[in-house]
């Protein structure tokens, strides 16, 4: 590496990585798979949004995306995770918007816990796989036929 390059670089580094940023954003998501002792699938539907989903949303600044999972998975259905959630996937989410990314993750131990309140969640519910909701969006039946069905792995959520 050039010397002008090491000497500049603990000034350069912090200015390339915020023009970076702002050049190339990228954002970030979490679902989560939460089944119950008879195999049903947690799903929910928003009430800005269409269809049934996981649970899930976006990771907030200074949040891990385990412990967005984790927050989400309690806030929106009412399931406190109990260890660390074991990650299945990573998605690009292009058609949401350009650049944004899922992941998701899989919570096989919980406890009920009480829901955030509010109008975010119109409905909540625990769904067999062969008696899943009208609705259920294209990435959600596209994650579970893959970890059910053994379909090919697809890169897009």
């Amino acid at each position: 590496m050039s010397e002008w390059r090491i000497k500049l670089g603990p000034v350069l580094t912090p200015i390339l990585r915020t023009w970076w940023r702002f050049r190339r954003p990228a954002t970030l998501g979490v679902r989560v798979l939460c089944r119950d002792a008879e195999g049903r699938i947690l799903l929910v539907r928003h009430g800005y949004a269409k269809g049934w989903h996981l649970p899930g949303g976006g990771v907030e600044a200074g949040e891990t995306a385990v412990e967005a999972g984790i927050r989400e998975l309690a806030e929106e259905g009412g399931v406190e995770a109990i260890g660390a959630p074991k990650l299945r996937g990573f998605y690009a989410n292009h058609a949401n918007f350009p650049n944004d990314h899922i992941a998701l993750f899989e919570v096989e131990t919980w406890r009920p816990c009480a829901p955030r309140d509010g109008h975010e969640i119109a409905e909540r519910g625990w769904f067999a796989r062969d008696a899943l909701p009208e609705g259920v969006t294209p990435g959600t039946l596209r994650r579970l036929a893959e970890i059910f069905d053994g379909a090919p792995p697809s890169a897009t959520w």
